[in-house]
Parts: structure tokens; sequence; C-alpha cells
């Protein structure tokens, strides 16, 4: 499997030439009946050989971290950051695996993270000040990271680290932070949701690494966005009547058409854990115990099916419904 950066590194190293390169491209449009850009591609796994990497790099780092802890707990996260960045050395820098990178980019920043993650009172200013420092240096040694394999998820695991910054440094100010948390997410996912569409405006073709990272910074930006808003319908504690379905209803129904104007699925994915237990809720008042899991899932189910069905001409509907200057700057529909 061959994702469209290779196909222009190979145009680029005269392997193959741009003509057939886009020759290929307008066929397999053909073939699936879909533009590219509604496929949403991103690289997970090339080959059973990425999964074989990734379980034995797993097993690697964990035996790694186990070994460190046996002398000193502040060496486990340094020990595992330190071996994923020497594996990304040969599995991400030569080999171009995708799913062994992923896996390897997430212990290199946990590592750095927990190694300085401070101990003791959570709500104390002293926690909030080392906690902020901790994820200021793991974003930064993200960065180098950035700079050296260019992982597309690396963006992403930075923002994360940056909202840990804003979230110790508010600890540090206010010991009830706990009272805003949901605030502070919201308005962390809103700025990385921003962030993304940045990425992907430069990219509105979908053909290069750049897709990738707009497509991570969307899969964080999405929890982020989504869980403060549903929380406040008292869906974790599964205390929702038909009003608050119907509104949880109404708000995915928004959800879906952001995703079909941006072209990104993520949106929908996140919240579609809340929508299952509303509408599971629901039922389960009105007596249907027994199935009531069941027929929520058939339910949301069947109609992301038929979205995703016609994806294309749903997006066609709901993008012709923008303004010019907007429409130019997201993904064509052809």
């Amino acid at each position: 499997m061959y994702s469209d950066e290779d196909l222009d590194a190979a145009v680029a190293a005269g392997a193959l030439s741009a003509e057939s390169v886009a020759a290929f491209r307008a066929h397999m449009e053909r073939v699936r009946a879909t533009p590219v850009v509604d496929e949403e591609h991103f690289r997970l796994v090339n080959s059973f050989n990425d999964i074989f990497v990734a379980i034995a790099g797993m097993l690697v780092l964990v035996a790694v971290g186990w070994i460190a802890g046996t002398i000193g707990h502040r060496l486990v996260g340094a020990a595992v950051a330190l071996t994923a960045w020497g594996l990304a050395e040969f599995f991400t820098r030569k080999r171009r695996m995708a799913l062994p990178s992923i896996l390897f980019l997430l212990a290199f920043t946990g590592g750095v993270f927990a190694t300085l993650m401070p101990r003791g009172n959570v709500f104390s200013p002293e926690f909030g000040i080392g906690m902020a420092f901790a994820a200021a240096v793991a974003a930064g040694f993200t960065w180098l990271h950035w700079q050296r394999f260019r992982v597309p998820i690396t963006v992403a695991a930075g923002a994360a680290a940056l909202i840990g910054v804003a979230v110790g440094l508010l600890l540090a100010v206010t010991p009830d932070l706990l009272k805003w948390m949901n605030a502070i997410l919201f308005a962390a996912g809103i700025a990385v949701f921003v962030f993304a569409m940045y990425w992907d405006i430069t990219d509105p073709l979908r053909q290069t690494r750049r897709a990738d990272v707009a497509f991570w910074l969307h899969l964080l930006a999405a929890p982020l966005i989504v869980h403060p808003v549903f929380t406040l319908f008292g869906l974790l504690d599964r205390d929702v009547g038909v009003s608050g379905a119907v509104v949880v209803m109404l708000l995915y129904v928004v959800m879906a058409a952001i995703a079909l104007v941006i072209d990104r699925r993520a949106l929908m994915v996140s919240a579609l854990v809340y929508v299952l237990a509303a509408i599971s809720a629901v039922l389960e008042k009105f007596g249907a115990v027994g199935v009531n899991v069941a027929l929520t899932a058939l339910l949301i189910g069947s109609a992301l099916l038929m979205l995703s069905a016609f994806w294309h001409v749903s997006r066609a509907w709901v993008v012709k419904c923008l303004p010019g200057v907007w429409q130019g700057k997201l993904p064509p529909l052809r």
C-alpha cells in the first residue's frame, strides 16, 4: 500500500512521470466512484510487518521500562524515551513504517513527560508549576522529534503537551481548576480545531503529509470539544431525559454537517459514544431494557452507513450552500 506522498516521491525521483501518477489517481477515483479527497486517507498499516514490529517494539519498551524501574522510578520514562528514539532511527527514519512510528512517538513524548512529572498533592500550586514544566519540556522534545522524523501524529502530540502546559499554569494560579475544566478543554479543543484547519487549508487535495497532520489534529480536537458539551447534559451519569436526548441528537446533526463541510469524520466518531449513551438511556426509560443497546446500535449504525454510502452527495449539497470564498478553501467536490 502506497500513499500519495510516496507517489509524489516517486515522481521527484524520476521513477514515475507526473502524467502517469495523475492518470492513476483519476483511475482510482473512477473505480471507487469517490473523489480521492473524500477517502480521507492516512497511513496506519502498510503490511503485517508493521503490526509485527509494533508488537515487538512495545515488548522492548515495556521490558526496558520495567528494568529501569527496579533502579529508580524516575528512570522509567527516560529509559523508554531514549529507547523509543533509538528504535525510530531505524524503523521510522529508514523503513518509514507507519504504525511503529506512531507508537514510538507516543512512547517518546510520554516518556519525557513522565520523567519530569511531579508527585504529591495534585491541587497544589507546586504541582501545577511542575506539570507545566514537564509538559513544556515534552513539547520541546516533541518538536525535535518532528524535525528529525516528520511523523504526522507528532504535531498533535505537541499540541497535547502545550495543553498540558496551559492546564498546569492554571492549576498553579487556582486550585479550583476542576470547576473550569470543561470550559478549558472546550477552549483547547477549539484552538486545536482551528490549527487543524490551517493544515487542511494548505493541502485541500489531501496529497501530502500536511493532510495526515491535520487528520491527527482533528482526532485530538474532537473529544476535547465533544466531551465538555455532552457532559453538561448528564450523559456520564446516564441522567438524560427525552428533551436532553433530542438536544444531543441535534448537536450531533450539527457536528455531522461540520464534518461534511471540512470532509473530516473525526467529530462524528468522537461524539458517537455520547449519542449511543443518550438514546440507550431514553429507550431504557421507555421499557426497552433488554434490547436498548442493540436498538441504539442498529439505529445509529444504519444512519452512519447511509451517510457513508452517500457521503459525496451529502457533502456536495451542504458545501454548495456556503459562500464561494469558503468553498475555495475546502477540499474540492470533484
